[in-house]
């Protein structure tokens, strides 16, 4: 995926003769370095399988996402890590023990193809995890700080990838669905690819969203319980959408084919504002069930966004070639190699009224979405 980390991370040639990380752990310190909500996790962790019968729970899943992002660019670096324990009980609902979702990562196993001592085909079996501590004497176990390291075999694979999906903290933190959580970590790592989609059998597919084998065996079911409410929290959530296609053999689905396709401007800044919200009430939201309480000639529906700060820039009018570097940065990592001024002019026409009220994250948000999709219509200049 082309990004403006991507681009700085080619800027920072490797020293020669000296272990170095790959692209994905390049990406990911160009995107602590920027500060944000974005952060980057290595492709090879989220292709990653989970041995069978294993799989994460969401919240253990959510932890590892956080765990990766607090790494950043060290993650592949043999040392400890520390996170503050409230940052990550704001990312979780109800009462779940940070305790449980440490356990539950040293416990669960994934798998890899590998090379026996022989040369012949093997399977590798390990955990992320290696070991783990936990303060516990402040607040009943709830304050402090965590501190964890990745195993060997986890920091060889993250060392190693040089694929790498962008994903967004307040994204992977609203999801109430793991399969939802899984799928959009696979849309993201193939999203700007040639081909944008993902194509594997029943069980490839049970592998790659941690589907337990006895779990959905009726694929009526499985679409209903997690295909329809995946794509629905996606849909909501993620800066893309997500379609899928039935392959049939006879009667029976033999496999899907899933299509990630970036959204449009309109529909990128519609995501920031349902971040920004409160999850109270996102399922009625996304299902256009929510009450209003009208008050005289208004209508309130959910609680309002604060006042756009009066310094945050417009779109230029003119060329955005000098004077708006963060814009021109965005245009040039993911306008595909077309003119950046050819594309905003496009992005003015599209916007129409609406561009003049965009600032901020907003507009930094439209015009990548708006420069992925025009990529996404006309492919790459030459």
């Amino acid at each position: 995926m082309e990004s403006e980390a991507g681009q700085l991370a080619e800027e920072v040639e490797p020293a020669i003769d000296e272990v170095s990380p790959g692209r994905a752990m390049r990406v990911a310190a160009a995107l602590r370095a920027k500060g944000g909500d974005e952060f980057a996790k290595p492709g090879n962790i989220i292709e990653v399988k989970f041995v069978k019968g294993e799989s994460l729970s969401l919240t253990a899943s959510r932890l590892l996402a956080l765990m990766i992002l607090t790494a950043g660019g060290d993650a592949w670096e043999d040392k400890p890590h520390r996170m503050r324990k409230a940052d990550i009980r704001r990312g979780h609902k109800g009462n779940e023990r940070i305790t449980d979702m440490l356990e539950e990562l040293h416990r669960t196993l994934f798998a890899v193809d590998d090379k026996s001592w022989r040369g012949k085909k093997a399977t590798l079996r390990f955990s992320l995890i290696s070991r783990s501590r936990e303060e516990t004497e402040e607040d009943g176990g709830e304050a402090g700080w965590i501190e964890w390291e990745f195993t060997p075999d986890a920091r060889k694979m993250i060392q190693a990838s040089e694929t790498y999906a962008v994903l967004n903290r307040q994204a992977v933190l609203g999801f109430r669905s793991n399969y939802a959580l899984r799928l959009y970590e696979l849309g993201a790592l193939r999203l700007h690819r040639r081909q944008a989609t993902w194509r594997g059998d029943m069980a490839a597919l049970r592998a790659a969203l941690g589907i337990p084998p006895e779990v959905y065996t009726d694929f009526a079911q499985l679409r209903r319980k997690v295909l329809e409410k995946a794509k629905a929290e996606i849909d909501q959530l993620a800066h893309f959408r997500v379609e899928w296609r039935e392959i049939r053999q006879g009667r029976t689905v033999a496999e899907i084919e899933f299509r990630f396709d970036p959204k449009s401007p309109p529909e990128v800044i519609e995501t920031v504002d349902e971040l920004d919200r409160h999850s109270g009430g996102r399922r009625e939201r996304r299902e256009g069930t929510v009450e209003t309480v009208s008050i005289g000639q208004a209508a309130v529906a959910g609680p309002t966004k604060a006042l756009t700060k009066p310094e945050e820039k417009t779109f230029p009018r003119g060329s955005i070639r000098f004077g708006h570097d963060d814009l021109l940065a965005i245009g040039r990592a993911h306008g595909g190699g077309w003119d950046i001024d050819m594309i905003a002019s496009g992005f003015r026409e599209h916007m129409g009224d609406r561009l003049e009220k965009l600032r901020g994250v907003k507009l930094a948000a439209a015009w990548k979405g708006f420069c992925e999709s025009w990529v996404t219509r006309r492919g790459r200049a030459l």
